[in-house]
């Protein structure tokens, strides 16, 4: 399993073959009990398994090849260096360094993926809520801390804000990004909205 970027998960007795990037197959122990979501490709000469430890990490492994010369290889190497809150930031800004990064993606590919995607929300996959994935005012559960997602889920928060106030999507998308990036840390997710309005109006 380890350094082949693929996986055995045994599910009742029957082996399943999944492509996985290294953060997933990082997370995964041999002989212990896993939950993956897989994407299924179906191609003339074969059926690919991909597999990921989050629905945020699937959903984006699909919408990064809905970009003219992406495909799975290079979708799974921004995933590798990139979680799905740093690939809204990086679209969100036009950030085509930040995809560059990824190994494989070349300037032209980055900046293709940074302008194609920039504007767009977060993709929803199975199951996923658009915005206010927690609590209004709440802490991100330990679950969510511990998969990565709490960036994402504060992100989501503060553009909901933004625009009940009035403020295009676009413009929310990128105000908070920018704004995200000026803490260190995870900000009260006021700090960060009022850090996107200063964004809005400078």
């Amino acid at each position: 399993m380890a350094g082949t970027g693929e996986a055995i998960i045994d599910v009742s007795g029957v082996g399943y073959l999944l492509t996985c990037g290294s953060r997933t197959l990082g997370k995964l122990i041999e002989g212990e009990a896993v939950r993956l979501h897989v994407e299924t490709h179906v191609r003339e000469q074969a059926i690919t398994l991909y597999g990921f430890h989050s629905e945020e990490e699937r959903a984006w492994f699909v919408r990064l090849q809905s970009v003219q010369g992406v495909g799975p290889k290079a979708a799974l190497a921004i995933l590798d260096i990139m979680t799905p809150g740093e690939i809204l930031s990086a679209a969100s800004l036009e950030d085509k360094t930040a995809f560059a990064r990824a190994k494989g993606i070349g300037p032209k590919s980055a900046g293709r993926i940074a302008i194609e995607l920039s504007g767009k929300p977060a993709p929803l996959g199975r199951g996923l809520q658009p915005v206010f994935t927690k609590p209004s005012g709440g802490a991100p559960s330990e679950a969510a801390r511990s998969e990565g997602l709490s960036d994402m889920m504060l992100r989501n928060d503060a553009v909901s804000a933004l625009q009940n106030l009035g403020i295009g999507q676009s413009d929310a998308l990128r105000a908070v990004a920018s704004a995200y990036n000026t803490f260190p840390d995870d900000p009260p997710l006021d700090d960060l909205i009022k850090a996107a309005l200063k964004e809005l109006s400078s």
